[in-house]
């Protein structure tokens, strides 16, 4: 079984997510963009129970466009986000693909979504990637 993990940037909190993510996917949302300091974010989503988070986290929640919430977990020290859940998806947990610091990560994301905030340079490319406004 594989096994992965991902650290937030000082190394004080990890998620160790075992077998393979049910989803991976890229949202261009601004909250997203955000929360990623970059043009979109990626993330990989494992059922609750593969997946262990460790070390010194906080919590912060928000009502995303959408009305749903989200709940983030990050870093106590450094504040980069560990690991979220949305109530519109419960029992997964979605880690930042970044936080793996893997350039081979794979899966490739299946899904692209928000793409009506997506930056006109930004272009999401592979076989089967579905686009979602």
């Amino acid at each position: 079984m594989t096994t992965r993990k991902a650290e937030c940037r000082c190394g004080a909190a990890t998620a160790v997510c075992e077998g393979e993510p049910v989803r991976v996917s890229v949202c261009h949302c601004l909250h997203c963009q955000r929360r990623s300091g970059s043009a979109f974010a990626v993330q990989a989503r494992w059922p609750e129970a593969q997946v262990t988070i460790a070390g010194e986290t906080r919590e912060w929640t928000r009502v995303n466009d959408s009305g749903s919430s989200a709940t983030f977990r990050f870093c106590a020290a450094c504040g980069s986000d560990i690991a979220y859940v949305l109530d519109s998806q419960p029992g997964l947990i979605a880690v930042p693909v970044g936080a793996f610091a893997d350039p081979g990560f794979t899966p490739w994301p299946e899904y692209s979504v928000y793409e009506g905030r997506k930056h006109g340079w930004v272009e999401i490319a592979g076989e089967g990637i579905e686009h979602y406004g």
